[in-house]
């Protein structure tokens, strides 16, 4: 999946979205993500804000031991559902971001596809991530800039929820970012990601 915002919307927004589509952002993984994960050897991976699991099952099928979070309950009935149509076997909880305690030093790749946070919740969360990933690990992170705010393609329409360049390289400090880049692409992902976008791309690797 890919949250707008997770922090400031109820999860019954999220359960309600989830519960009257199809699917809401497709079927097929998140292209950035898709052209990195396949390139590791696969091992452990944490999609947090994961939805309907269009990620974690792609990945699944590459023989990565997924664990999966997400802030709606709705989100995980159909990704666990998505995972056994597809005979794959997910970890997938329902926590809240500013709950979770994850594990350190436990995770070969974690994905963070549109993943939106308040400003100091965004930070903490960022520095956490970077805790939970061993050594040599990858970090893959798509999310909207602060451009985004101009474009009807999806995302918050709040700017303090939008990201930019400077803070994410601040967030990831302490990291060898490879990919650390701002570009317009066209999303098609599901009815909510359609059309012209502005995001900022992320790969990086927690240093031995």
């Amino acid at each position: 999946m890919t949250h707008d915002s997770l922090q400031t919307t109820p999860s019954h927004f999220w359960d309600d979205r989830y519960s009257s589509y199809v699917t809401v952002y497709g079927d097929d993984p998140n292209e950035f993500f898709k052209e990195n994960i396949i390139r590791f050897p696969a091992g452990k991976l944490l999609l947090p804000a994961e939805g309907e699991g269009r990620n974690a099952v792609f990945a699944a099928r590459l023989g990565w031991n997924v664990d999966a979070f997400d802030y709606s309950e709705a989100a995980r009935t159909k990704a666990l559902s998505r995972a056994a149509e597809n005979n794959v076997a997910l970890y997938y909880t329902t926590a809240d971001i500013n709950e979770i305690i994850l594990p350190q030093e436990s995770y070969d790749a974690i994905g963070l596809i549109y993943v939106h946070l308040e400003p100091g919740v965004r930070k903490k969360f960022h520095r956490e991530m970077i805790k939970a990933l061993k050594k040599g690990g990858h970090i893959i992170l798509e999310a909207f800039s602060k451009h985004q705010i101009n474009n009807i393609s999806g995302g918050p329409k709040d700017q303090s929820l939008l990201y930019d360049l400077k803070e994410l390289a601040d967030d990831f400090n302490g990291l060898n970012i490879t990919i650390l880049k701002e570009q317009r692409i066209r999303l098609n992902e599901g009815p909510f990601h359609q059309g012209k976008a502005d995001v900022i791309r992320i790969l990086a690797i927690k240093p031995y």
